[in-house]
């Protein structure tokens, strides 16, 4: 393939641009602080939806099923009124995906609204139609979070999003978003140079922006097995992640079993805490098992909701959807804490238990996780205090 393409340094953006962006990460953080608590405390509603504003996509990517190039935009009033519905049922976090969005004329109210109800908004797009005023009207509107997956280094027949085509987009994105700005590098893709994802990688390190991980699937959202060169490119990739608690913890209870062709053991939560909302108002499991349940967001319900999230889904084992698994690692901590610690945390091969935590989750863990059988009533008593005070200070009821 030859020498690796060079890119541009970053331009870090105006120093009111980097202020504001610093103090939106506070107020960001202590949002997802609040909906983590809220999630943990009680499991009676959607934790994330995903909702779709146009099924139209200006790009043609062959692996892809969530596109066609003729539907119109959903009408605003009715995705506001989608918006309000997903709010009622407790949803915290909406995620506005496609098709491409940010085809929809009237986006950034979406956005707007969504904010305007105590969401977080988040948004998935290709990247292609961002320009600074775009940019900076995303800010306005008060998006919290953007992801683009690249797919390779150069245009190919399987996909155009590449690094080549999106780099400058990537460079407007570290200069002017006020709002936190994930590249996803996608394993399985690039058939012909699987190395590109780590490039892809490594140029959004370089300019500052988070890095994530993520594996091609077929149709059916199941795992599309990776060979021996693209297991060793997806182990460069994770050197170069940005490393937090829910990558790291992700990593090893899923993605870890998947790259290399294992099932996972774990039950999904899609259409319980994790909805899928099509053009059509319908509510899914997800973008690739759409038509189940099936149902008009309108007319579900805490019924609905209690009966998916104990429903088991045959697709569950290889499927490589991250938003449904990131979501389930919730409940697993909230039902069974010390076990999924040891999920998230495993030992390395050479230790035995207990599981090596980082300081800051060791410290968690001793003021806020149930008590073994045996410990002092003090001990209960200061853990409930502990966990009172910090769903007071999140006004988590």
């Amino acid at each position: 393939m030859g020498e690796p393409r060079s890119f541009p340094p970053l331009k870090c953006g105006t120093f009111t641009t980097r202020i504001r962006r610093k103090i939106r990460a506070i107020s960001q953080h202590l949002r997802q602080a609040r909906v983590v608590a809220k999630a943990l405390h009680s499991p009676r509603h959607p934790i994330v939806a995903h909702i779709v504003p146009i099924r139209r996509c200006n790009l043609s990517c062959t692996y892809c099923n969530e596109y066609d190039d003729f539907s119109p935009p959903v009408p605003t009033v009715v995705m506001l009124r989608r918006v309000d519905r997903l709010v009622e049922l407790g949803t915290t976090v909406i995620t506005i995906s496609g098709g491409e969005p940010l085809l929809h004329p009237e986006l950034d109210q979406i956005i707007r609204h969504i904010r305007s109800r105590g969401g977080i908004a988040t948004l998935i797009t290709n990247g292609y139609l961002l320009t600074p005023d775009r940019i900076k009207l995303l800010n306005r509107a008060g998006l919290d979070h953007l992801q683009i997956s690249i797919d390779n280094a150069t245009p190919d027949e399987v996909s155009k999003k590449s690094l080549k085509v999106l780099d400058k987009k990537l460079q407007w994105l570290a200069e002017f978003a006020e709002f936190q700005v994930n590249i996803n590098s996608v394993i399985g893709t690039s058939v012909q140079h699987p190395e590109d994802a780590t490039q892809v990688a490594r140029r959004a390190a370089q300019l500052g922006l988070v890095t994530t991980v993520g594996i091609v699937h077929d149709g059916g959202g199941q795992l599309r097995p990776l060979n021996e060169q693209q297991q060793q490119v997806y182990q460069e990739i994770v050197s170069v992640i940005t490393k937090s608690f829910s990558t790291f913890a992700y990593y090893n209870q899923f993605q870890k079993n998947l790259v290399h062709g294992l099932s996972n053991d774990w039950h999904c939560r899609a259409g319980s805490r994790y909805l899928y909302i099509c053009e059509d108002g319908l509510v899914h499991y997800c973008s690739q098992q759409r038509g189940f349940p099936g149902i008009p967001l309108e007319q579900y319900g805490p019924e609905d909701l209690e009966r998916e999230y104990h429903t088991v889904k045959t697709c569950a084992p290889y499927c490589t959807v991250s938003c449904v698994h990131q979501v389930s690692m919730i409940d697993q901590f909230r039902e069974q804490p010390l076990e999924a610690l040891g999920r998230f945390f495993p030992p390395k091969p050479d230790q035995g238990m207990p599981y090596d935590l980082p300081i800051t989750i060791r410290v968690l863990t001793w003021m806020f996780l149930p008590s073994v059988p045996g410990t002092s009533a003090r001990r209960r008593l200061l853990t409930h205090t502990f966990t009172r005070a910090a769903l007071w200070c999140l006004r988590v009821k």
